[in-house]
Formats: C-alpha cells, structure tokens, sequence
C-alpha cells in the first residue's frame, strides 16, 4: 500500500467529537441538571479554570511544535515528518489530550457533570475512531520508526 495515499482522515473528527459531545451536555444538563456537588463551587470553578488553561497551553506547544515542523494538524492530509519532540515526547496524542482536559476544565467551570460524560465519552471516541487510523498512517508513512517511538511514548499519558 503507498503510504502516500493512505490518509489519516477524511475529515476532523476530534474538534467535531468534542464539541458536538459537549453542547450536547449542555442541553442536557439544562434539562436534567447534574452538578459535580460539592460546597466550594468557587474552588471548582478555579480548578476548572486552571485545567482548561493548562490544556490551551498543551494545545499550543503541539501545534506550534508541528507547525515548526512543517507537519499539518488542521487538514487532513499525509504527515510530513514524524515529530517526536515537545509535547509528543510526553504523549502521542497531546492535542487530543488537550482537547479532552479542555472539557473537563469547562465542566467543572459550568459546574455540569454531563460535560465530564461527555469528556470521557469523546476520548474513547476519538481514541477508537480516530487514533487507530492515525497510527495506522503513521506505521505506514514512517515504519520502523515509528514502532520505535510507539515503544517508548504513551497514546494518552
């Protein structure tokens, strides 16, 4: 098979995954609501500020880190080079992980217990659907190489 051709993804799924996941919480949560409890709801909201910024910030170092490698994050095109620096030497999957914190930072800002559903929901999601293609983009593109980086980095953390 030419590693060329065979492309992550059609199209983005994980933005989509996550923010579908979590404006469906949304709704439910103003139907049903499902607060995360406790009686410091400021120290939620601060908890929840801090992990959903932290997450920002991991999500900035990976694409910056791709862009710095000329490696496409936002399209669904072939990878140019396999990047195993900045945050890919901690996870595989920084972005994901970023995006999943990010969710779980604003569940606990909204004080919505659904949006922790949904977080956990659209990982394995994306972990499921999406990770395994790109893996499998990966091997193809990169071989050996990549087999070396899978042994010694985590998919999450």
């Amino acid at each position: 098979m030419n590693a060329y051709r065979l492309k992550p993804l059609r199209y983005p799924w994980p933005l989509a995954v996550f923010a579908t996941g979590l404006i469906f919480a949304g709704f439910l949560h103003h139907l049903a609501p499902l607060p995360l409890g406790g009686t410091d709801a400021w120290g939620l909201r601060f908890t929840g500020l801090i992990i959903f910024l932290a997450a920002t910030l991991l999500d900035i170092w990976a694409m910056k880190t791709l862009a710095d490698h000329h490696t496409p994050f936002w399209d669904t095109g072939c990878a140019k080079r396999l990047v195993t620096t900045g945050p890919f030497q901690l996870t595989r999957n920084p972005i994901y992980l970023g995006y999943t914190l990010a969710a779980i930072g604003l569940a606990l800002l909204a004080d919505n217990g659904w949006m922790v559903a949904a977080a956990i929901v659209a990982a394995a999601s994306t972990s499921y659907l999406v990770i395994r293609c790109e893996e499998r983009h990966l091997l193809a593109r990169f071989g050996i190489e990549y087999e070396s980086y899978l042994r010694r980095t985590r998919r999450w953390i």
